[in-house]
């Protein structure tokens, strides 16, 4: 048992409003200098929806990701050595097209405009040439659905859904969507620099946050071919490429994330988790109906004796494994059980994990109210105006009765609450519902709060990195006698 530590993170999909103001806050930290105007690092999309960029989930277009053949685990894209012998030609690279021309307007001719008959505009600028643009697209452009004629019914995961099924989501009476706020996942099993020719991508052992090295970066940009998620992304001015760093910079002064921070519906969670890195080749191995599970069964036990003493052995330190046992994201995912991976059928392992959201019912109605026996309040799990396929498609690679687990016990919560505080639910119904998704009132009584009431400590676990240990180590062995530079014959101490 190999055990590491990963910093990780939980979304609650019921709580997110779409307000994007996590993209705003990501953007104007890490994404406001010249060549970085159309990354969006965090960006929240609408579903149903195509997403940004444009079909980021059709790996038919991109190969990004991971394929099973027989025993064979490899990228799509291509293998680095096959990637070297085409590396002038990538026809899998998202084009500028996929995500939007970034413009900005011609403020100036408001002011400087000559008299005229007509009120003077600001028209919009290309930021990239300088020439007038006419915009066809932009980072939000399916918000709301507000374009789901040409976009939200191109949404990939709609395919398996009857025709039937597919215009009952955009008919005006039955309409629903959710938000999907999405960040880099900081993989387990991370495509992008799987498929780095460079090898300038790596995963940092103390934290397992995925990074770019821009010094060692060519800007090949087969990792963002690469990443199915589509979260590295190109500068074109410096011709790097950068990506989401979960601001670590933060993280090692005991601060949330930007985003995390600036959340308005509070849904975002973040703790460290421990994990059995001897298993990740065999997991990403599994088939998809059982990919989810055999994802969370790489997740150990931080309260498992066996489980702490390995980690001790590896050189986590105590008040590591003390964030892990009491981190919300163990509880949500491994505890409680609802919080699943977006497309784990993507094989990366990522470690952003979803509550999905507990969706409108379809009610009928009876003598001008609506009818309650056959809604019963918040609905059936079968009655949700999403079918539980789409669902399975984004959350559960394909597996409905994962999902339907899942929103099952996310109901009986809900009930349990409701009769609690209203009283207008039998005892017999909730104790039903209960049983039924294997809940306890305890239990219930523990995710209504981290759900709804958690303090800033309940939701960010977040541990202390120790960097001035490591750096006064190290001027230490600077300061060594005779010694210039480093020697590796030199002991290290414990943690360098």
């Amino acid at each position: 048992m190999d055990v590491r530590a990963q910093l990780s993170m939980v979304f609650h999909l019921d709580k997110c409003i779409g307000c994007h103001t996590c993209s705003l806050a990501c953007n104007n930290l890490w994404t406001s200098r010249e060549g970085t105007e159309y990354m969006w690092w965090n960006n929240v999309e609408t579903k149903p929806g195509t997403g940004y960029p444009t079909l980021w989930e059709d790996q038919g277009k991109y190969q990004g990701g991971w394929m099973l053949k027989g025993n064979s685990l490899t990228p799509r894209v291509g293998r680095r050595l096959g990637l070297l012998t085409n590396i002038f030609y990538n026809p899998y690279l998202p084009s500028l097209d996929d995500y939007y021309e970034p413009w900005t307007y011609q403020y100036q001719h408001l002011f400087n405009a000559p008299l005229g008959e007509d009120q003077p505009t600001a028209k919009p600028l290309s930021q990239i040439t300088g020439r007038y643009l006419d915009i066809e697209a932009g980072p939000n452009w399916d918000d709301d659905l507000s374009g789901s004629s040409v976009y939200a019914r191109n949404d990939v995961n709609l395919a398996e859904l009857t025709p039937l099924e597919r215009e009952s989501l955009f008919r005006l009476e039955q309409m629903v969507f959710f938000y999907i706020p999405r960040i880099c996942n900081h993989c387990l099993n991370p495509a992008c620099l799987a498929v780095c020719p460079s090898g300038a991508i790596y995963k940092r052992g103390e934290d397992g946050i995925v990074l770019v090295s821009q010094e060692k970066c060519r800007g090949w940009r087969f990792c963002v071919s690469g990443c199915p998620y589509k979260k590295t992304y190109y500068n074109w001015k410096t011709g790097k490429a950068e990506k989401c760093i979960l601001c670590y910079p933060r993280l090692e002064t005991g601060q949330a994330p930007a985003c995390f921070h600036t959340c308005v519906g509070r849904i975002r969670y973040l703790g460290v988790i421990l994990y059995d890195a001897e298993r990740i080749e065999a997991t990403a191995k599994v088939p998809d109906n059982d990919l989810v599970a055999a994802q969370l069964g790489l997740i150990l036990d931080p309260g498992d004796a066996a489980v702490v003493a390995a980690a001790r052995r590896n050189g986590i330190g105590d008040d590591w494994i003390a964030a892990a046992q009491r981190s919300p994201v163990y509880k949500f995912v491994k505890e409680w059980g609802l919080a699943l991976p977006l497309h784990a059928e993507f094989r990366t392992l990522p470690m952003l994990f979803y509550v999905p959201p507990l969706l409108p019912v379809i009610a009928s109605m009876r003598d001008g109210s609506y009818d309650l026996a056959e809604a019963e309040f918040f609905g059936r799990v079968e009655s949700a105006r999403v079918p539980l396929k789409y669902m399975a498609r984004l959350f559960s690679a394909g597996n409905t009765e994962t999902i339907k687990r899942v929103i099952r016990k996310l109901l009986a919560v809900r009930v349990y609450q409701r009769a609690k505080a209203v009283g207008d639910i039998a005892e017999e119904r909730v104790a039903a519902m209960m049983a039924e998704a294997d809940c306890t009132a305890e239990q219930a009584e523990q995710i209504a709060r981290l759900t709804s009431v958690p303090r800033f400590d309940d939701r960010f676990a977040i541990p202390p990195y120790h960097r001035e240990e490591t750096i006064e180590q190290i001027e230490q062995l600077m300061r060594h006698k005779g010694h210039v530079g480093f020697d590796f014959n030199l002991p290290l101490e414990r943690g360098l």
